[in-house]
């Protein structure tokens, strides 16, 4: 199983003046623990459990290059991009940008978006639900066109592009991840565009997980697709206390579900202790999926 982290917290102790040094450490710390990517939010107000609006946020994309050129080998990208937000040229220009200065490490994460408030208070757009997963499927269409070099003309629901120029070209095709678990809309675009899904480690003894992958797998099946070519990942939290073993054993009991890519949270913002619990971790990983293997 693969393990990544996503810093979500970027209120410190001693303030924002700290930011730069403690993102360095974190993302340095990441590529010496082999993980696999580093996911930011892509949100411009803070908005997690614990915080309050007020609170440090960092733009996601700036940040994501700051990253970059503080690591050498981890992969970087967003969970997720609210593709309303930006023109979608734009975002996949951002996307190809920072794979070609990362040498091909970067991952495009995408969803409809949700946060109406945030959304209000900063001035930007979040239509109605429906269109809001049309201008996903332009985006996912466009990022699959762009990215593969191809400059013709595009015409989705509510985008048109006379000619998709991206030069330079990504070094290698970034992964598009669609964040979202809604079964109707959002697994089907998985199923027909993405290279990976999202779903979340609800304390349900695997039923909610069970459902969704199952339901991905019928949209798969619909389309054409090999259900084994997306790769499922999972939002799951590292707790304060947990042990290396713990936290392996939980992630056995999710790659029996069909997870094959935790990305781990914490409360707070990361931590020495949390990034050697992961480090730790990790050599067990692998020996679970020898055995499953």
């Amino acid at each position: 199983m693969k393990l990544s982290i996503s810093i979500t917290d970027f209120t410190l102790p001693g303030g924002p003046a700290g930011l730069a040094e403690h993102l360095s450490d974190v993302v340095t710390a990441a590529d010496d623990a082999g993980l696999d990517t580093v996911w930011v939010p892509d949100h411009l107000v803070q908005g997690i459990p614990g915080r309050t609006p007020t609170d440090e946020m960092l733009e996601a994309y700036t940040t994501l290059g700051f990253l970059a050129a503080r690591s050498s080998r981890v992969r970087l990208g967003t969970a997720v991009s609210a593709v309303t937000f930006r023109p979608p040229a734009l975002l996949i220009k951002a996307v190809s940008t920072l794979d070609v200065l990362s040498g091909g490490r970067a991952r495009l994460g995408v969803g409809a978006g949700y946060h109406a408030e945030e959304a209000a208070d900063m001035g930007l757009p979040l239509p109605p639900t429906r269109e809001r997963f049309e201008h996903l499927e332009d985006t996912l269409r466009l990022a699959r066109q762009m990215f593969g070099g191809d400059d013709s003309a595009f015409a989705g629901h509510h985008h048109r592009l006379a000619r998709p120029i991206n030069s330079p070209a990504p070094p290698r095709r970034p992964s598009i991840l669609v964040g979202g678990t809604g079964e109707q809309r959002t697994l089907r675009l998985v199923a027909e565009y993405a290279d990976a899904c999202n779903v979340f480690d609800i304390p349900d003894g695997g039923a909610t997980i069970t459902r969704k992958l199952a339901v991905l797998a019928e949209h798969c099946a619909a389309v054409g697709r090999d259900h084994s070519e997306v790769e499922k990942t999972v939002s799951t939290r590292l707790g304060a206390d947990e042990t290396p073993e713990a936290f392996a054993e939980r992630c056995r009991a999710l790659a029996g579900l069909g997870i094959e890519h935790a990305i781990v949270l914490c409360a707070g913002p990361w931590t020495a202790a949390g990034l050697t619990t992961l480090a730790a971790a990790r050599p067990m990983l692998e020996r679970i999926d020898e055995a499953s293997g």
